[in-house]
């Protein structure tokens, strides 16, 4: 083993026994981390269920002939566009209107994502909510809206639901295993910052090897520290009433 080799070693070992000095405090951090993502997880985050339906919007009447390539192309591209107008407030309003929502436009618009299915012209409408009946209610009757404003917005004349949104049988979030897993985590890097700075912040000398290191004096000797036993205690202090 070369001189680099055995510093790494050396420092190696200096870290691991920096570990071993703070254990207990890597441990409370960690678990208070994981307990409280766990308390969170279970206890007070409402379960989130998410349900979908999926549409295809086609070409414009004014194209007569066959589908071509390019028109899938443009449809592709104007994924966004739908996208845009199923959240589009006037969207909005009407879906909260047929179903006597309680939400603000925008409160609906945060339920709600549109995703183009991948190199198709089939579009995802994808809604989130506490109640899983609702979201389902909230996905179909925002798929006919949708369906009714993008014709008149874009004159296309194919818009078709592929299918309709069902009732979610299970929650998407929160999720209590991932959630504990990433606090753990956290819990473990950030408990290791902790110990790292307090030994940096740590000036004190207590061993020989530390006086070395950091004065770089020798140490010629050392003197140990023995408990004192009741016996001898009483022996000096007569020792000392007799001397005075």
């Amino acid at each position: 083993m070369n001189y680099m080799e055995e510093m790494e070693v050396i420092d190696l070992r200096e870290y691991f026994d920096v570990i071993q000095k703070r254990k207990w405090i890597i441990f409370l951090i960690t678990a208070i981390a994981v307990s409280t993502s766990a308390v969170v997880s279970f206890f007070i985050l409402d379960p989130v269920y998410e349900t979908y339906t999926t549409m295809m919007v086609g070409k414009t009447k004014s194209q007569e002939t066959m589908i071509e390539y390019s028109d899938v192309l443009l449809s592709q591209k104007l994924v966004k566009t739908y996208g845009e107008i199923a959240k589009s407030r006037t969207v909005s309003k009407e879906v909260i209107k047929d179903l006597n929502l309680s939400f603000t436009p925008i409160e609906l618009k945060e339920k709600i994502e549109i995703n183009s299915v991948k190199d198709t012209e089939i579009i995802m409408i994808k809604v989130q909510d506490t109640d899983p009946l609702l979201a389902r209610d909230i996905a179909n009757d925002l798929a006919q809206v949708f369906k009714k404003h993008v014709t008149k917005i874009m004159k296309v004349d194919n818009v078709q639901v592929i299918d309709k949104a069902e009732i979610p049988k299970n929650p998407v979030k929160p999720r209590p295993q991932l959630n504990i897993a990433i606090a753990g985590a956290l819990g473990i890097m950030i408990s290791l910052g902790v110990v790292f700075l307090l030994e940096y912040l740590d000036n004190t000398i207590k061993t020989p090897a530390d006086v070395e290191k950091y004065l770089g004096l020798p140490v010629m000797g050392t003197i140990p520290l023995l408990e004192e036993s009741e016996n001898q205690k009483v022996k000096v202090q007569k020792g000392v009433k007799e001397y005075a």
